[in-house]
């Protein structure tokens, strides 16, 4: 039976097949108000909250002369791309710290081990000098800010920044990268509009 079904598949296979055309790029819009699911935004935070995510800080030197460094706090950090080296975080469009991260057009993800609980806190506020009292030091590729006792950064050059409904979804190239303190607990954790540790096995 087997090879009946390969001999009619031989019989009906062209000699070159025709080509493929690609498809057409999407056109990039708005979501209208009608094509929203009835979605209760506190019901999708309730059930996305289970999902653990890192926790991180990510920080850009000054763009302009005399202005301070730019940072906050990021939880919607992820890899991208080994090939080449690409990573991604998620900003609100209505941030104000992003516009200066973007005016720098450098930035360094600054990984949060699980005894910076405190720290994300700083960076998680708005108009404060988030910086005060923060030692850091210049991230090799960037110069910005490389928070100490992080367990990993991540130094990056913006590569592409894309719509994402209410948030900005920006990529970065990796320039530079490394590892920092070990720390005992692991990662800064966040879990259910809390902050978590890995607990062992």
């Amino acid at each position: 039976m087997a090879e009946a079904a390969v001999r009619y598949l031989r019989s009906v296979r062209t000699a070159s097949p025709e080509p493929v055309e690609a498809l057409p790029r999407p056109e990039l819009r708005c979501v209208g108000a009608d094509e929203r699911a009835p979605l209760d935004p506190r019901e999708f935070r309730r059930v996305l909250g289970n999902f653990a995510s890192g926790v991180a800080v990510v920080t850009a030197p000054p763009a302009l002369a005399g202005d301070p460094p730019a940072g906050f706090a990021c939880q919607s950090f992820t890899s991208l791309s080994l090939d080449p080296p690409l990573v991604a975080f998620m900003v609100g469009r209505t941030s104000t710290t992003w516009p200066r991260i973007a005016r720098a057009g450098v930035f360094c993800v600054n990984v949060l081990g699980a005894g910076q609980a405190e720290l994300c806190r700083s960076f998680a506020v708005s108009g404060a000098d988030k910086f005060a009292g923060v030692a850091y030091d210049a991230a090799p590729a960037s110069g910005s800010p490389r928070l100490a006792g992080t367990v990993a950064w991540i130094d990056c050059t913006i590569h592409a920044v894309h719509p994402g409904g209410d948030h900005l979804v920006v990529v970065g190239r990796v320039d530079a990268l490394g590892t920092g303190e070990d720390d005992p607990d692991g990662p800064l954790l966040f879990h259910r509009g809390r902050f978590a540790r890995m607990t062992a096995p």
